[in-house]
């Protein structure tokens, strides 16, 4: 039971209460090192969730069948999608300092977020399915691209690395229909485009350095799995989603109005 019933909004070593948040690197390390427990949890979890996705595209791709690899992303995606909608959820309460069990809140997130997040889920799904039947093709020499053909590739991945945390972010944070949250997405990423470029090089770089020491890397997989990329890239988009959305403010009026409600002793 206490695997799952730590509190993941516990103070760090000599935090005053009230002290302002930290920024930057600062930020970063506080929030791991308070919360890495929590993330871990998730992680994992997500992990589990990846599972199916990773068997139906990894057959996909080494059986050279295009339509099976992108099937099986589709499906895969669509399972994998509530963990991934719950890992986003953890690190965004703990960036805004939610008080709460980790455990209990999760299970209530996913509860919330399940069925929005199958949708982005398989779109991701299948994208990442694709591109990575085609990194494979490179790597084998099965395909050559021609200058257009390996913009366009290249364009795709950045994109869809620039509006992931965004999507997601969004979606725990906000009841948004499938496409309102691809569209505000774009516009953000767009918007943004340095902010959103480093988020996409840093995921691109994280999981490509751990698909090519594969199966060295399995144990980082599974000690950091979704941790460090989704706490730092979630740390630039919710300081960018806070200043569009005003979340801060409406998230403080709503615990106001929580302990307004709660009976009085």
């Amino acid at each position: 039971m206490g695997f799952f019933n730590r509190n993941f909004d516990r103070p760090g070593p000599g935090v005053a209460k009230d002290a302002p948040r930290k920024t930057g690197a600062a930020r970063f390390f506080e929030v791991l090192g308070r919360d890495w427990g929590s993330f871990f949890k998730a992680s994992l979890l997500c992990l589990l969730g990846y599972i199916p996705w990773t068997l139906l595209v990894g057959i996909g791709v080494l059986g050279q069948n295009l339509l099976f690899t992108l099937a099986g992303g589709l499906v895969g995606g669509v399972i994998a999608g509530p963990g991934l909608a719950g890992m986003h959820d953890t690190v965004l309460r703990s960036l805004r300092d939610e008080p709460g069990y980790w455990w209990h809140v999760y299970k209530r997130a996913f509860k919330n977020n399940w069925r929005a997040s199958m949708a982005p889920g398989a779109l991701l799904g299948v994208l990442t399915a694709g591109q990575l039947f085609m990194f494979w093709c490179l790597i084998m020499g099965l395909l050559s691209l021609d200058l257009v053909a390996s913009a366009l590739m290249a364009l795709n991945l950045l994109l869809t690395g620039m509006c992931l945390p965004f999507v997601f972010g969004q979606l725990v944070l906000m009841d948004l229909g499938f496409i309102p949250l691809l569209k505000n997405s774009l516009f953000l990423a767009l918007s943004n485009a340095l902010w959103a470029l480093l988020m996409a090089v840093v995921q691109i770089a994280y999981w490509l350095a751990m698909l090519l020491m594969f199966p060295v890397s399995v144990l980082a997989l599974v000690l950091l799995g979704f941790v460090p990329v989704t706490v730092f890239c979630q740390q630039i988009a919710y300081r960018i989603m806070d200043k569009v959305f005003g979340l801060e403010e409406k998230f403080r009026k709503r615990r106001e109005a929580e302990l307004e409600e709660e009976p009085q002793e």
